[in-house]
């Protein structure tokens, strides 16, 4: 049983299948014990063998394979060989097979040899004592998973609450996104997600309620700057009945939504003039996302729907962006470095499909808890 344990321990040893107290107990003995430090060495040896043995077996295997795949081409003639010769011709071939083979036989005698004189009665306390330093180790980690298991089982955290949900984009590659002010009224904490059904912290660094606008910026150390953007924002509002398109999380899920529809009124409600008003269908989970022309650009920020009205739906213009820059630049409390916006859209020459895929990875879904 002894040369039993302590084989399995050099071998999970070599393996780096102990855990760390295991490991650091294992080391203790090798350090006072010459003995079993040797048979580690020779056991290290011996599994260096066997794994040079068998690629040398993978090598000649590919060969032969080689081999007969040239005789069935006919690239290569059989060789044949008369009785003495095929006697010579095998030594010659498998010399050193034999050599590996009759060394591996030599280390594992001397692996055996190194065994029983490390299982020596003499050493008997000291290998108990490894196997029960093992045994209370793993005993304590039962007991602890038990503990936790019940912990678990009588513990039923509440998640946080969803408060809102709406759609952001992103104004600069860095991180910085712009929503609506009311998607984030009242909530402690912003995340958000894209496309994919990736969450990042995010926090909000600007609210403007008069023009209902906020900025946001993404700090979560798993998250990657985009780098530039392929849309860019006008600073002039859309004409009279030139189409648009929208994207957004209306769903309350990661799955972005696509819609088209035409600007119907170049002033917002009741004759707003920070606004406009476009026909598209949308829902409150839109609240927040772009509004962009066939060129690509952002020329509003879908804001609020007309109550009882399908299809009615209101858009912070573009413009108003720049304005909330503005108003950051100016505040003395503000500690994060100049937002840069672009106005130039790169996919202007495309159609719509390959515009939203560019798209699609700027616009994400805000939860406000």
């Amino acid at each position: 049983m002894d040369e039993v344990l302590l084989q399995n321990a050099v071998d999970r040893y070599l393996r780096m299948e102990m855990t760390q107290q295991e490991r650091l107990v294992f080391e203790e003995l090798r350090r006072t014990n010459p003995e079993v430090d040797q048979l580690v060495v020779a056991h290290s040896f011996f599994l260096q063998e066997l794994e040079r043995f068998g690629q040398l077996k993978e090598f000649k295997s590919t060969l032969n394979t080689v081999e007969a795949e040239l005789l069935e081409e006919g690239a290569i003639k059989p060789e044949r060989l008369t009785a003495g010769a095929r006697v010579s011709n095998m030594w010659i071939r498998y010399r050193r097979t034999i050599a590996v083979a009759a060394c591996i036989g030599g280390i594992t005698a001397v692996c055996i040899s190194g065994m029983m004189l490390a299982i020596a009665p003499k050493h008997d306390a000291r290998l108990m004592e490894l196997a029960n330093k093992v045994n209370s180790v793993e005993n304590s980690q039962r007991v602890l998973r038990q503990q936790l298991n019940e912990v678990t089982k009588t513990i039923t955290p509440s998640p946080a609450e969803l408060k809102v949900s709406g759609t952001s984009f992103l104004i600069d590659g860095r991180g910085y996104l712009v929503t609506s002010a009311h998607v984030v009224k009242d909530v402690s904490s912003v995340f958000v997600a894209n496309h994919k059904g990736d969450n990042f912290k995010a926090r909000i660094i600007f609210v403007n309620p008069l023009q209902d606008l906020a900025i946001l910026k993404i700090e979560d150390s798993n998250w990657t700057t985009s780098g530039p953007l392929p849309y860019g924002i006008k600073r002039t509002g859309a004409e009279l009945g030139e189409p648009i398109f929208t994207l957004g999380y209306p769903r309350n899920y990661a799955e972005i939504v696509y819609g088209e529809g035409y600007l119907s009124a170049q002033t917002g409600y009741n004759g707003d003039s920070i606004s406009c008003q476009i026909t598209v269908s949308a829902n409150p989970g839109n609240s927040g996302g772009p509004v962009l022309n066939e060129k690509g650009e952002v020329v509003g920020i879908l804001s609020t729907k007309q109550p009882q009205t399908d299809g009615v739906v209101f858009a912070l213009n573009a413009r108003n962006i720049y304005s909330a820059l503005d108003s950051l630049k100016k505040d003395t409390t503000n500690t994060y470095p100049t937002i840069r916006v672009s106005s130039v859209s790169t996919i202007r020459s495309l159609d719509r499909v390959d515009q939203i895929k560019k798209i699609e990875d700027c616009v994400y879904m805000v939860k406000g808890y």
